[in-house]
């Protein structure tokens, strides 16, 4: 099975372009040692929230934009050592690729896909989300999934990935578990939806707001620490 690598950070908004040459050179050398395939996203529509929120996750400052990205390889095993071999790759040393952020304050973490519809297309728009689940609702999020994300399909996504945790590290200043204020008996589920443009996110998640069918019967987490927001992507490999 696939093995995806999730990133979340905060880069100072002048760096955008340092950034995308950064991640660039980073994927092409993880792609020799095994990587499948890559998504740098830029930040574009990440609010606040009262209770979690993506840049309070990675302690984003004013002057920061939040990036959501991830790294999909053939497997675990694949993932690890293509990870190990990457970092000790000297083209992605400090000297000669140093990292336009702070790399103290990123979040990472390894999951699995849990279920998959549509497939990804060049270019368009994402709507990024971290959610905390029961680890004992794992069945009950996968019909949930199952049952919600056709719907999202039918108003204009046409990729969704949900992707259970498999290794999620603590940080020192930040991790996926404190972006969620998750407790000890909840996984984190990594996830994405993929949508042709902007407009079409914003009207076709219009719709799903009043679609009768997803009233909120049956959500198997607490919502209100779900963090999310919407990104333009950069990097496309």
């Amino acid at each position: 099975m696939t093995c995806i690598t999730g990133f979340i950070g905060a880069v100072p908004t002048i760096n955008r372009d340092a950034f995308v040459d950064h991640s660039r050179l980073a994927a092409d050398v993880f792609r020799g040692h095994g990587l499948a395939s890559a998504v740098e996203g830029w930040g574009d529509d990440v609010p606040n929230g009262e209770v979690t929120s993506l840049p309070g996750a990675v302690q984003a400052r004013p002057d920061e934009t939040v990036v959501f990205s991830w790294y999909r390889w053939p497997s675990k095993s694949a993932q690890d050592e293509g990870l190990r071999r990457g970092m000790e790759d000297p083209r992605l040393g400090p000297d000669q690729n140093p990292m336009p952020f702070d790399g103290q304050r990123a979040i990472f973490g390894t999951f699995e896909p849990l279920f998959e519809i549509g497939a990804q297309q060049p270019g368009g728009y994402f709507d990024g989300f971290v959610i905390p689940v029961p680890k004992t609702a794992r069945d009950a999020f996968h019909a949930f999934a199952r049952a919600c994300d056709p719907i999202f399909a039918e108003h204009g996504a046409v990729w969704i990935m949900e992707a259970w945790e498999l290794d999620v590290p603590d940080g020192k200043l930040t991790d996926f578990r404190r972006a969620v204020a998750a407790k000890p008996d909840e996984a984190i589920v990594f996830s994405w939806a993929q949508w042709p443009d902007k407009a079409t996110r914003d009207a076709g998640n219009a719709r799903v707001m009043n679609d009768p069918r997803l009233d909120g019967d049956g959500c198997p987490f607490d919502g209100s620490r779900i963090i999310y927001g919407g990104f333009s992507p950069v990097l496309q490999v």
